[in-house]
């Protein structure tokens, strides 16, 4: 179904004038990549005819507009915009930034019938960025916005013809298949969903049976428990049907569920892998936040991880973030300028520039104990003890194993009135707890393959090519995870040391 006229596009893809005068809505700019998919849009793309962003309103902002100024247009995303020239930027953003005050999960993005028509009819194409990326989400929220929220893509769809769609899926929808995968549709790893002669998954079934599974839970908990119950729901459907969380089982439903809705028009999904900070653009190390590798490399900075179920001779696969958008709007200028059908891309760096998880970790011990001065923000002293992966029921039967006398030693603390923690038991559960979310992405048994996608980007024009770079064949690893990343994380993520110093739940949090 994906990608049915591989090479038949011989002709150079021009971006710029693809998008010249068209009219983008894009979605998920509260997050990260949305961010810079933005930010590059707006810097790269100087004749596009306008951006549309829907944004919910919050407690602290009744309309988009105002959560925009507030929240996203003083990120420093934008610091490299104001800096080369902050007239222009203020002027696109009075005259051609369009904030659309709406709510991805509601019918029509919460929009009256008018207005949705009228937004559907004022846009050429549409980036669905939005998304829950908490791995053990509770499992109603996480198929709201992963999965049924997209209906509202393809009504929006349906009220334009000639719209483009572009959804930002992950790699990891390959849930727990192994080998070379390619970019196409992911075939279930575990119990059976019937396919569609279309060549997508029916999922209207399973859908229906998850729904009910919830509104049982929903009827015999409630508070903490209710959510402890929904997030456990999640998991167990989740490895039944063939993934290892809520968050890629539900993202692979979303895309079931678009290919079978857009069936014979422009929708492209976009895979990416682990997405990291900035190999270049905006600036080098530009993030937002603690991603999935940094919260395993922040507990090893505070001495509270030192051993991880990983496969050091598996590939890890991270993406820095300003691949991913250029990938993203060379999706949408292909969309917009080629006939209209599904196809599929992966932006990811295994198969082109592999980088093992032991050169992984190999690289950022040797930054830590050489050069560690240098990132204050992340680590409080030179880290003394090495960052060991070992295989998952070794790490189980070692954690285990000393869980149980430290328990005791703190029972029989407490019965003779000495109280508080054990700081080496919290390292023990930051670690069991961290593992719990991340070791399934440690121990990679796949190699994603973008072949397409760099084939995509061949076609490009010249200019387009300098201007919006795919291809991580151009990363040197040792210098990005060394001097690009860390960095990064210490100036854009984390703050200074009074402000910082985390408690085991606070680590807990970010992870999650």
């Amino acid at each position: 179904m994906a990608n049915q006229t591989k090479g038949a596009g011989v002709s150079s893809l021009k971006v710029l004038e693809q998008l010249r005068g068209k009219h983008v809505l894009v979605t998920g700019t509260t997050g990260f990549l949305g961010k810079v998919v933005l930010e590059k849009l707006i810097r790269a793309v100087p004749d596009i005819g306008g951006i549309h962003l829907l944004i919910r309103a919050n407690k602290r902002h009744s309309d988009a507009r105002g959560r925009f100024l507030d929240e996203i247009a003083t990120s420093s995303v934008f610091d490299r915009l104001r800096q080369e020239n902050g007239e222009a930027f203020e002027t696109f953003l009075e005259e051609r930034l369009h904030c659309v005050t709406g709510e991805v999960t509601q019918p029509d993005f919460g929009l009256q019938p008018d207005a949705f028509r009228k937004l559907a009819g004022g846009i050429d194409a549409v980036i669905n960025s939005a998304a829950s990326v908490n791995f053990r989400e509770e499992l109603d929220k996480a198929l709201s916005i992963n999965t049924q929220c997209l209906q509202n893509v393809a009504r929006l769809a349906n009220q334009n013809p000639t719209l483009a769609v572009v959804q930002v899926s992950t790699c990891y929808v390959n849930g727990m298949n192994s080998g070379q995968i390619t970019e196409s549709v992911v075939k279930p790893a575990g119990e059976d969903i019937p396919r569609s002669p279309a060549g997508c998954y029916e999922i209207e079934e399973l859908i229906r049976v998850l729904n009910d599974s919830i509104a049982d839970v929903r009827s015999r908990y409630s508070g903490k428990m209710l959510q402890r119950k929904l997030v456990d729901l999640g998991i167990r459907e989740a490895n039944r049907y063939g993934w290892s969380d809520t968050y890629t089982f539900t993202k692979w439903l979303g895309e079931q569920l678009l290919m079978k809705a857009l069936e014979g028009r422009a929708l492209t999904i976009l895979r990416p892998s682990i997405i990291e900070s900035a190999l270049e653009e905006p600036a080098p190390g530009w993030i937002e936040g603690v991603k999935v590798a940094d919260a395993i490399i922040l507990a090893y900075a505070r001495e509270k991880v030192t051993l991880f179920p990983g496969k050091r001779s598996g590939i890890i696969d991270v993406i820095p973030v300003d691949l991913v958008a250029n990938s993203i709007i060379l999706a949408v200028a292909e969309a917009l300028g080629e006939p209209p059908r599904t196809r599929i891309y992966q932006c990811c760096s295994g198969s082109s520039n592999p980088v093992s998880l032991g050169e992984f970790i190999d690289h950022l011990m040797a930054e830590a104990k050489t050069n560690y001065a240098a990132y204050k923000n992340l680590f409080y002293r030179r880290p003394v003890k090495p960052f060991i992966a070992v295989n998952r029921s070794l790490f189980d039967a070692l954690v285990s194993g000393a869980r149980i006398p430290l328990s005791l030693t703190r029972s029989m603390m407490r019965l003779v009135g000495q109280g508080g923690e054990l700081k080496i038991l919290q390292n023990l559960d930051t670690t069991r707890s961290l593992a719990t979310v991340f070791g399934f992405y440690t121990a990679p048994d796949y190699i994603f393959r973008n072949d397409d996608l760099l084939a995509l980007a061949s076609r490009m024009g010249e200019v387009d090519k300098a201007l919006f770079p795919v291809d991580a064949r151009q990363i040197d690893w040792a210098v990005y995870l060394r001097k690009i990343h860390l960095a990064g994380l210490n100036r854009y993520a984390l703050k200074a040391k009074k402000a910082q110093r985390p408690r085991t739940s606070r680590i807990r949090k970010q992870a999650a």
